[in-house]
């Protein structure tokens, strides 16, 4: 399941910030190379900061077509484009950063980068001029959530997402220009943390400017931008966030070009509606991700399956998808492919209700333990991830840091994981006699139309019977209409993703009253970690205080990881250097690395 926000929720890793860029490709272009990958997803917007453009395909898109300051590696780490300018915390008392676009940086177009694409950025992220209270009602699609309609003259709404007092929706004032206008300084109404992560790639303000605003010529589109953001112009304002929030939306290629510039090594150059969308090397880059492949495609493949068997048929190169054993098997059946397993974040974990539950077995910590040590951990990776991810399956023993990130293992070490490693039945007995609770009742909430969340959900039932537990079915195909609804269940098995390396995203969900804290779990202790974890600038102490979460999260019940989702990745051996990622673009975040040696195919 995905929630999203400005900055992501979930699990969080300490930052890691380097002085090396995203990609160190040194060859030269390839003229005529071509790589086709396989998405899940379907190619929708060139605007992945909205919530209808939020999607792990435009996202993609978007990484290959703009350059920006920071990214995020294999490690994961974050890392610095010095290519494409740099980042500066210029103070901490209050929290003031500078962004600056390195002088020769230009759109696609020759148009320069600046700071009026910096203001825009600014405005729309941070909603510092929205219109107060206003919803954009009928102008969103119930689904989609796709804002195609013009806003009201007299209205501001960017569809960013962002909060009032979280993340860049706390910077209110305007930021100061400066170099050349090639900058923006911008100053935080209070500390937090995550200031790294929430300045998202850029928009063309002169494309903006001449769409919204009538206006022809780039420099005066750039400057009537600045001059609305500026003097806060409300008539303008509503101008440009109605054309931010759906013009760039695509579905064929379009008519006007313009809508289509980029900063980085890729230009979209096709666009089939629900098919395909073709990227080819941008020609004028000057940044450090040079890439090697003239031609991108990218073709939207739902099925895991099928890709499998476009894969094997030539139609695509490179697939990363969902490994069942139907989807290894078949990659075994192909000859001329590489594959290994991996993550793209998501993992599955069980959550207690500690208030509010069905039959209100949990408000004591002690029957949380005794549940948690008869959920046959190991039994559930052994039959359900180790047969489609072979030697790389493990358990997840963290629920704050992610695996192979820094952090990690010491948090492992001493967060008390040790201790519901294996079936303890003795154990969860003692616990439930403290208790006084011989034959507690829990009903456990999942998924009822997923083979996987069954196969868990009756490992449960076998195993916690044993100390006394009588499980029942809540399962239901619409779980996630049930999700953290009062007096439905007592227990939920579902998987949570990382999308982020946002240290503070766990304060929604493991505080008090938190966004995504379906559990009704409360502890005085947590909330003051994960306020001080908002707040807190220094990388160390940040990593101390979520090995403190893990720890009060182990200690207290709060509920338990149980183990990556396990996925593939997969291509024909002609293509080289591919190297997933475990966050978003995941498999594609390196692809200018990438090359391909027709010679092997």
């Amino acid at each position: 399941m995905r929630i999203r926000s400005t900055v992501a929720w979930v699990v969080a890793v300490g930052l890691l910030l380097t002085g090396c860029t995203a990609s160190t490709a040194e060859s030269g272009l390839d003229k005529g190379a071509t790589v086709t990958v396989a998405e899940a997803d379907a190619f929708t917007s060139t605007n992945p900061a909205t919530t209808y453009g939020n999607s792990t395909a435009n996202l993609g898109v978007g990484s290959l077509t703009n350059d920006w300051f920071l990214s995020v590696d294999d490690t994961p780490a974050l890392v610095l484009d010095e290519s494409f300018g740099h980042v500066e915390r210029v103070a901490s008392d209050p929290l003031t950063v500078k962004y600056t676009v390195n002088a020769g940086v230009t759109w696609s177009d020759g148009t320069p980068v600046d700071a009026a694409d910096l203001l825009l950025n600014w405005v729309a992220n941070s909603r510092a001029r929205d219109t107060p209270g206003y919803a954009p009602g009928d102008l969103a699609d119930a689904e989609t959530h796709e804002i195609s309609g013009v806003l009201p003259a007299d209205t501001v709404y960017f569809d960013s997402g962002a909060q009032p007092n979280s993340g860049l929706g706390l910077v209110h004032d305007l930021p100061v220009v400066g170099d050349d206008n090639r900058s923006i300084t911008m100053v935080y109404s209070a500390p937090y943390a995550d200031w790294q992560l929430v300045f998202p790639a850029a928009l063309p303000s002169h494309v903006v400017g001449k769409k919204a605003l009538g206006l022809t010529d780039d420099d005066a589109a750039k400057s009537a931008v600045t001059a609305a953001i500026t003097s806060g112009d409300v008539g303008a304002l509503s101008k440009i966030a109605s054309f931010w929030n759906s013009g760039f939306n695509v579905t064929d290629l379009p008519t006007d070009p313009e809508v289509l510039v980029s900063t980085g090594p890729y230009t979209i150059s096709g666009v089939e509606a629900g098919e395909s969308v073709t990227l080819t090397a941008n020609p004028d880059y000057t940044g450090a991700r040079k890439p090697s492949i003239e031609t991108v495609i990218m073709r939207h493949i739902a099925d895991p399956l099928a890709a499998v068997q476009a894969l094997g048929a030539g139609e695509v190169d490179v697939i990363s998808t969902p490994a069942t054993p139907a989807v290894t098997s078949a990659l075994d059946a192909l000859e001329g492919i590489e594959s290994t397993s991996g993550s793209h974040g998501t993992y599955e974990h069980i959550d207690l209700q500690s208030a509010h539950s069905r039959n209100g077995v949990f408000a004591d910590p002690r029957v949380r333990q005794a549940f948690l040590k008869v959920v046959p951990r190991q039994k559930m990776l052994d039959e359900l991830a180790a047969p489609v991810s072979g030697t790389d399956a493990a358990l997840r023993n963290s629920q704050v840091f992610v695996p192979g990130t820094r952090g990690y293992g010491e948090s492992v070490t001493q967060n008390g994981s040790k201790a519901y490693r294996d079936v303890d039945v003795p154990g969860a007995r003692d616990l439930l006699a403290a208790a006084g609770m011989a034959a507690p009742t829990v009903c456990i909430l999942y998924e009822s139309s997923n083979p996987r969340r069954v196969k868990e959900f009756q490992l449960i039932v076998e195993s916690a019977a044993q100390a006394g537990f009588v499980v029942t079915d809540c399962g239901d195909p619409d779980w996630r209409d049930l999700l953290g609804v009062s007096n439905s269940y007592d227990a939920a098995l579902f998987g949570w993703s990382t999308p982020s390396l946002a240290v503070s995203a766990t304060s929604e969900t493991f505080r008090t009253n938190g966004a995504n804290n379906f559990s009704f779990f409360s502890n005085a202790d947590v909330d003051a970690v994960t306020a001080q974890l908002g707040v807190e600038l220094d990388p160390e102490t940040q990593a101390a205080l979520q090995e403190k979460l893990d720890k009060l999260l182990w200690d207290n019940a709060y509920g338990m990881p149980l183990f990556d989702l396990p996925v593939v990745n997969a291509h024909a051996d002609r293509v080289s250097g591919i190297a997933p990622s475990i966050l978003a673009p995941n498999v594609l975040w390196n692809l200018p690395d990438w090359t391909v040696d027709d010679a092997r195919s």
